[in-house]
């Protein structure tokens, strides 16, 4: 149906490829660690809408622009770097309220917000685009009656997987977060290790080349 094929494989890898830890990840475990299932799930459902933008446009021909223009490629990764890195110096700069077991917080960001900044981490890597651009082509048929149309059949279909694992993650997250209880300092301490890796994160893309 629609030019598709091998569709149980391009779930299983599809799933596979959702698990990959990412910025992605990382944002959802870290609005659920600290504001609950709810924070972390609109942050799933910011990379969600994220994921339907590189889905459509690439459908559309606009992400080939990404893996043929180098200064394309060039803004996109820079911008998307920049807000990963701003997000990065958000979490390092967490602190102690006042007194001294009184728990570490983050900004209170309405759930808005927090949807925002999942939407943005996703769009603004070019990676993903040029991701869907190699991966998903694999398994439409050459003769499909509409190729654009399977291209969002399959990207459909991958973003519900990926809405699954993230809606997961942000559950147990949030749940292992509650039944941890955290000591401060410690909790503390694992907010700034994830300002660092957020930090790489962000370093990693901006470094990244064009393929």
């Amino acid at each position: 149906m629609f030019g598709i094929h091998d569709l149980p494989l391009f779930v299983i890898s599809g799933l596979l490829l959702n698990i990959m830890p990412g910025p992605d990840s990382l944002l959802i475990m870290t609005r659920s660690a600290t504001r609950g299932w709810r924070a972390g799930c609109a942050a799933a459902l910011g990379i969600g809408a994220g994921t339907r933008v590189h889905i459509f446009a690439a459908a559309l021909g606009l992400s080939a622009i990404l893996a043929t223009s180098s200064a394309a490629f060039l803004v996109v990764k820079l911008v998307g770097a920049a807000y990963i890195l701003t997000m990065a110096v958000g979490l390092l700069r967490s602190r102690k309220a006042d007194g001294t077991t009184a728990a570490p917080v983050l900004p209170a960001l309405p759930y808005r917000r927090i949807f925002s900044q999942g939407f943005l981490t996703n769009v603004l890597n070019p990676k993903v685009a040029l991701f869907f651009l190699a991966f998903v082509p694999q398994f439409i048929d050459a003769h499909a009656p509409s190729t654009a149309l399977a291209f969002i059949v399959l990207g459909c279909i991958f973003n519900v997987n990926g809405m699954l694992w993230c809606g997961a993650l942000a559950l147990t997250t949030a749940r292992a977060s509650e039944r941890l209880k955290i000591n401060p300092a410690v909790s503390l301490w694992l907010k700034r290790v994830t300002g660092g890796l957020f930090v790489w994160l962000g370093v990693k893309l901006a470094l990244s080349e064009q393929h």
